[in-house]
């Protein structure tokens, strides 16, 4: 696929269709687990609405369509980074790479990263790994998935190559 894909911040006016991509991108993790009661495959409009108070999202948008997204939040010098997404016909592209970078870049004075993801999701793993993320913590959730914290200390100041508004 050769089409533009630019990374902006969402607004609430997005939360559907980033819902409904989140709904899509993750019944490959509800396969992986056997497990279709997942809560990013439960959450509700008015739950993404209500998160857009309190956590910054980002999108990325290929010819007016969201294709990817991420969410963050600080707590105490920590950025939380969750739900990663990407359309399953855009992934391995470096999509979720570009929004890794853009979520670092746009919190690059916070003093780590923390995200977490399921210890059966290889590629997420791999790609966590790949862009500098060590894991810190195993926490059990339920009885078939285990939940594995990754985290990326920052050392020194990364430039700021900043992300677009829409």
């Amino acid at each position: 696929m050769a089409e533009q894909v630019d990374i902006f911040r969402a607004s609430l006016e997005d939360a559907i269709e980033i819902l409904a991509l989140q709904k899509l991108a993750y019944q490959s993790e509800a396969q992986i687990y056997d497990d279709w009661s997942i809560l990013p495959l439960l959450q509700t409009v008015e739950e993404i609405r209500d998160e857009f108070s309190t956590s910054v999202f980002l999108k990325a948008v290929s010819e007016h369509s969201i294709i990817g997204s991420l969410r963050s939040h600080i707590i105490e010098n920590t950025c939380h980074i969750g739900r990663l997404i990407v359309h399953p016909k855009w992934q391995n592209l470096g999509i979720g790479t570009r929004l890794m970078t853009e979520v670092e870049l746009m919190y690059r004075d916070v003093a780590r990263f923390e995200l977490f993801t399921g210890s059966n999701s290889i590629r997420n793993l791999h790609l966590y790994h790949k862009l500098g993320y060590q894991e810190f913590r195993r926490e059990p959730l339920g009885s078939k998935v285990e939940l594995v914290y990754l985290e990326k200390i920052v050392i020194g100041k990364k430039k700021n190559i900043g992300y677009k508004n829409s």
